[in-house]
């Protein structure tokens, strides 16, 4: 009621200023007509005639009136140069505040909520160097100064720093209007006043903010690289450290753009993902899932089914997966695509240089993809325990009788279900309320209960405080509720996240700025704070996926070897990912959870895949399809997928959402009977018909009464 209120003070002043003419008083041939009046009055009574002046122009500008030209020409000629450009300075500040404020009270809360995701990299632009555009935007006059203060006040820029930057920035632009009204008998329009070569000018002094920033970034480059002898020659154009996905990349498009190349790892070629990562854990939830498929066989009209098994020979297809997977990312294919590989420890010696085995490699830049390591925390009497993490993991070959998995999120819940339906008893610990934080509570609510059908021991809010050995056995002790609880085990799996590997190979001493996270701190391009290093994949985040990885590599290559000319902003808008459990559960963009946090309005579309053809056939008839969609339209601005498959059928959305398709264009796209990728043309098809013309519909029926007589 306060905002409709205020709306209609507002609207009140408009109307009353257009239909009462009362621009006719801020016209220049008025102002020049009432000039010796008015210079009369103001010796007469100065304090009065200044305060007058200031109310007056503190609500044109405040009102988004048209006049505050002609007012600041009526200014100088009234009070002359200095005294006019200290009062009208203040009060165009003070108005353009005003209306920046009132813009923002009314407008910004709906706009950012219904335009939110489109906004996200004007508000992040703004964050960072909103004071640099404002003031930019300021100095040049071609620009409505209304105009810049209605639509500065919908961004996050704070009011302080805008009133500051406005106050400087107009002042260029207010000199030459109050000095013009000096000289008010000579002027025979306010349009005059700005010639072209003057608007040039202003143009010009409009990029020096601009221009300032590129300096300024210049003179910090400079002083980065300050202390260090650049090489007279340079033995490659890049040194890329690390082989995993990231590495692997970036190394492979600088040797198909034929720069010179050098890749170094110091252990295993494809890094995490193939021989400790996302490889052999999709290679033993492949096992696993064939084994609850032996368990569910009824559910196939399959009376009884039996299979026999020993774990090691599990383990043992996960290892041979693994070899037969290493060629892709083998020393002999990337020598042979023109990469020249190391094995060796690295370490950075200069911003230029590298060395390795005894022998230093001057290159012209570096890209850093050293990727991350599983964090194991510093629970009290867990050096005495043998656990495992991801990276040893895969080294065990004796079946587990009790097992502990710590950490409920997606690496740890993968591993907890393959585990258990390999016929081990599998405890899940989580210190937080629920699995799979990220997702929306439905969604992990319903993987928890899978895992408790399958026979885990979910515990949630469960907080791991001690590792204890007594009588020959191991025990975790967990907090739950202010009790202690002893849950016995005889393996433990650490899965409770990573952390980047920054430390060891010269970055500390170089000086490379980290973030609190201990992630390298790169900007939009993927350069860190030295100019010539650059980082990519898990060291320097914000993602800790194998495809993100591969994304940003591309950036990083393409910067380092070509930014001189053209350098590229690493896109993050569209980033799907999936958690390998059944149900499998897949997402891109935003999700309820994320959308109440950031203030974003948006619609829910739902459609449960348990009515699904092709799911029922498969017995696979659960989960669902959650689409988030702007108010009112059919734009996508999130998707979850729970149920089979849910890892491939999200490709269609992250398609869409990647190049600007809606809904309906999903809807009209043929899909295979009988198939799961149905479900995305469903979805579709119930948005269209939560959105359907009703009235319309309404008389498309009369028609049709019509024509049957």
């Amino acid at each position: 009621m306060k905002k409709i209120g205020l709306i209609g003070i507002i609207l009140a002043i408009l109307l009353s200023f257009f239909y009462f003419d009362l621009s006719q008083y801020l016209s220049l041939e008025y102002i020049k007509s009432q000039q010796q009046q008015v210079d009369q009055y103001y010796a007469e009574n100065k304090a009065l005639t200044i305060a007058g002046y200031f109310l007056i122009y503190v609500l044109v500008a405040g009102a988004s009136l048209p006049g505050a030209a002609i007012l600041t020409l009526a200014g100088g000629a009234l009070f002359g140069l200095l005294n006019g450009l200290i009062i009208i300075s203040f009060a165009s500040t003070i108005g353009a505040s005003l209306a920046f404020v009132v813009s923002r009270y009314l407008f910004r809360e709906s706009i950012q909520q219904r335009f939110g995701d489109s906004l996200k990299s004007v508000n992040d632009g703004i964050d960072k160097d909103g004071a640099f555009y404002l003031f930019a935007l300021r100095l040049v006059p071609v620009f409505p100064f209304f105009v810049i203060n209605l639509v500065m006040g919908l961004t996050p820029i704070k009011l302080k720093t805008f009133y500051w930057v406005s106050q400087v920035g107009m002042l260029a632009g207010t000199i030459v209007y109050v000095n013009a009204g000096t000289q008010l008998a000579q002027i025979d329009s306010a349009s005059g006043i700005l010639s072209p070569s003057l608007l040039v000018s202003f143009a010009l002094l409009g990029l020096l903010p601009l221009i300032g920033k590129k300096v300024v970034a210049l003179i910090n480059a400079r002083k980065a690289l300050a202390g260090f002898r650049k090489p007279g020659h340079f033995d490659t154009n890049l040194v890329v450290i690390g082989g995993g996905s990231a590495g692997l990349v970036s190394a492979y498009i600088a040797a198909a753009v034929k720069a010179k190349v050098t890749l170094i790892e110091r252990h295993k070629m494809g890094g995490d993902c193939l021989n400790t990562g996302c490889v052999p854990s999709k290679s033993i939830i492949r096992s696993a899932k064939f084994m609850s498929h032996i368990s569910r066989s009824s559910e196939f009209g399959i009376k009884k089914a039996e299979a026999e098994f020993e774990f090691s020979d599990v383990m043992e297809r996960v290892a041979a997966i693994i070899k037969r997977i290493e060629p892709h990312d083998s020393v002999e294919r990337f020598t042979g695509l023109g990469v020249d590989v190391i094995q060796g420890d690295a370490k950075i010696t200069s911003p230029w240089s590298v060395e390795v085995n005894g022998e230093t490699i001057n290159a012209r830049n570096i890209v850093v993809a050293t990727g991350a390591r599983p964090f194991v925390p510093p629970i009290e009497g867990i050096e005495n325990i043998d656990y495992f993490t991801s990276d040893n993991l895969w080294e065990l070959r004796e079946k587990p009788k009790k097992m502990v998995v710590l950490g409920g999120g997606p690496i740890g819940t993968e591993l907890t279900q393959a585990f258990a339906r390999l016929d081990i008893s599998v405890t899940q610990v989580e210190m937080l309320p629920k699995i799979l934080l990220r997702e929306d509570p439905e969604v992990s609510e319903l993987v928890k209960n899978q895992l408790i059908k399958e026979g885990v021991n979910v515990l949630v809010n469960h907080r791991a405080k001690l590792f204890i050995q007594r009588d020959g056995k191991n025990y975790l002790v967990a907090e739950h509720e202010g009790k202690n609880i002893e849950i016995e085990f005889d393996t433990l799996i650490v899965a409770v996240g990573r952390a980047a590997n920054t430390a060891g190979f010269g970055l500390e001493e170089l000086g490379v700025r980290l973030n609190p996270n201990r992630t390298i701190e790169t900007n939009e391009y993927l350069q860190s704070s030295i100019p010539t290093i650059y980082a990519c994949g898990d060291v320097s985040g914000p993602y800790q996926f194998t495809h993100v990885a591969s994304h940003q590599a591309w950036y990083a290559a393409v910067n380092t070897l070509f930014g001189a000319l053209k350098r590229f902003k690493a896109d993050y808008r569209v980033i799907p990912w999936a958690t390998f459990s059944e149900p499998e559960v897949a997402r891109v963009g935003l999700n309820e959870t994320d959308a109440k946090e950031q203030g974003i309005a948006y619609e829910v579309t739902r459609y449960n895949i348990d009515d699904l053809d092709r799911a029922i056939a498969d017995s696979e008839a659960h989960g669902f399809i959650k689409v988030l969609t702007v108010p009112g339209k059919d734009k996508i601005l999130g998707v979850t997928i729970v149920g089979e498959h849910a890892g491939d059928l999200i490709a269609e959305y992250v398609l869409a959402m990647k190049h600007g398709l809606g809904l309906n264009k999903i809807l009209g796209t043929i899909h295979i009977y009988p198939t799961l990728a149905e479900a995305n043309k469903f979805v579709a098809g119930e948005w269209k018909r939560a959105h359907a013309p009703q009235k319309l519909l309404e008389w498309v029926g009369k028609f049709h009464a019509w024509r049957r007589g």
